[in-house]
């Protein structure tokens, strides 16, 4: 194949591809149309990751550019042979993973591949460095590779650890190491210093400034998202994604990949965008979630503590449930992790429509931080078949609970806790939540008194006008929609 021709006809693809992401984005923005953005971007995935295969096929077997000849220096069958060997085992061990995967785990499966991204920049800038030739020895080019495998270590160390914190392998509560910020900024001073050293050194001679730094950034990483608690994971998970971003990027750079730079701008900078408006769903800042350490002084009212309960709660039955359902003319229901956990968001369905069979006016209410992952419980929702018409955003219902009759809170905490309003000294005293409690009623589901993923308890549950359904989410709501259905 001609070399010249392929290049060209490259340039184009990866210019389409790259229209098909943002458009791909541009559907992401709305539940109507995210069938849709996610479908583009899978055609511009393909569409880049085929003609990329052809090109370094060409390339190797024709003795073309330099990526070729990092991967088959020494003859183009064994470029083919690793290439293909690298897309069979990547899309069969990714099609496996995807097909099993459970939606309560996807969080930590996005954390995960995070984590591979960072990987591969940190890879690429040390092979790239050990490149010979003009390119290679240029300081533009040196310091590209240092930026890059700075942030790739960071991506993927802190990815790790928050696969490890959302997987309940390392606990939620924060790591609050003394001199934190001092050690943050050393490490970093460190690094820039060790980047002044290898651009001088470039090529094997400055490896090892290169390595030291890469320690030293996959030890930053650990400690930024050790010291981050529970409750502000699904923004940790947000702003990883934006780092995999930018770490892509870098090694679009190195690589000199135009469709790489693109595509890791797009993921980088809606991943800042995206933690931005969920720490404004938070009333915090970007540096108060990554520096703040929320989480590491547990209010006096902390549940799992010596300290006494904050009231008595009103227990009610499956029963009684369905007959205040049932009497409702307006019901909102709240989903919270607890619902994906009990994956019972599929009865919860059958019971918003039966209500609506009978009259009763039927939302959903999301909080932009429910669950460990941005735009978690629209999923969950989605797959259930959840009208995306009745499911609304904190926004636009937080307005309608004082004019509701009943509000079913399904394994929620800490998106529904009125501290967050009226207790300076509770942790989360600022946040936007769903104010629930201005309903007439309100039912909570929940297997016990313990406290949300935040560690701090819910003085909703000691009001008046709260009645609590103890036990297991999805057993209560199938015992609910069987009661519901025999009235």
């Amino acid at each position: 194949m001609d070399l010249a021709f392929l290049g060209t006809t490259r340039g184009l693809c990866y210019l389409a591809a790259s229209v098909l992401f943002i458009l791909s984005l541009r559907g992401l923005s709305t539940q109507e149309t995210a069938r849709g953005g996610n479908l583009l971007g899978i055609i511009g995935m393909t569409l880049a990751v085929v003609i990329t295969a052809i090109t370094l096929i060409s390339n190797a077997v024709g003795g073309g550019d330099a990526v070729a000849a990092t991967v088959a220096p020494d003859g183009g069958g064994r470029a083919i042979g690793l290439l293909g060997a690298a897309l069979v085992g990547g899309a069969a061990i990714g099609a496996l993973v995807a097909s099993r995967v459970a939606m309560t785990s996807m969080p930590e499966l996005v954390a995960m591949l995070h984590s591979f991204v960072g990987a591969a920049a940190v890879l690429v800038g040390i092979t790239t460095s050990l490149q010979s030739g003009a390119e290679a020895h240029q300081t533009a080019h040196m310091i590209e590779i240092f930026i890059g495998v700075f942030v790739g270590a960071v991506t993927f160390s802190g990815s790790v650890i928050a696969f490890c914190k959302l997987r309940g392998m390392v606990g939620s509560k924060p790591l609050m190491l003394p001199g934190r910020h001092a050690l943050n900024a050393s490490i970093v001073l460190a690094s820039i210093v060790l980047g002044v050293m290898f651009v001088s050194q470039p090529g094997p001679d400055g490896l090892v400034y290169l390595l030291v730094m890469t320690g030293l950034a996959l030890v930053l990483g650990i400690h930024l998202v050790m010291a981050i608690g529970g409750g502000d994971m699904p923004v940790v998970v947000s702003l990883l994604n934006s780092y995999s971003g930018w770490a892509a990027a870098a090694a679009g750079f190195m690589l000199s990949n135009d469709l790489l730079i693109v595509t890791g701008a797009l993921v980088g900078s809606s991943g800042a965008i995206l933690s931005t408006i969920m720490c404004r769903a938070m009333n915090r800042s970007i540096w108060n979630v990554v520096f703040g350490g929320f989480g590491a002084a547990p209010a006096a009212n902390t549940a799992g503590g010596a300290a006494a309960p904050a009231g008595d709660v009103s227990k009610t039955s499956v029963s009684e449930v369905a007959e205040m359902l049932l009497g409702a003319h307006a019901v909102i229901i709240v989903p919270g992790y607890g619902m994906a956990v009990a994956q019972a968001q599929h009865a919860v369905k059958e019971i918003s429509s039966h209500l609506i069979e009978k009259g009763v006016k039927v939302e959903y209410a999301i909080h932009p931080v429910a669950g460990r992952l941005p735009g978690h419980m629209n999923v969950l929702l989605a797959e259930a078949n959840v009208s995306y018409e009745i499911v609304k955003e904190m926004d636009e219902i937080n307005g309608e609970f004082a004019h509701t009759d009943v509000v079913m809170v399904i394994g929620a905490n800490d998106i529904v806790n009125p501290s967050a309003l009226d207790d300076t000294s509770s942790p989360i005293y600022g946040m936007p939540v769903l104010e629930v409690w201005k309903a007439r009623r309100v039912i909570m589901l929940k297997r016990s008194m313990s406290a949300g993923y935040a560690g701090i308890d819910n003085p909703l549950a000691y009001r008046d006008n709260t009645m609590m359904l103890f036990g297991d989410a999805r057993q209560s709501v199938t015992s609910l929609l069987g009661a519901l259905r025999g009235s």
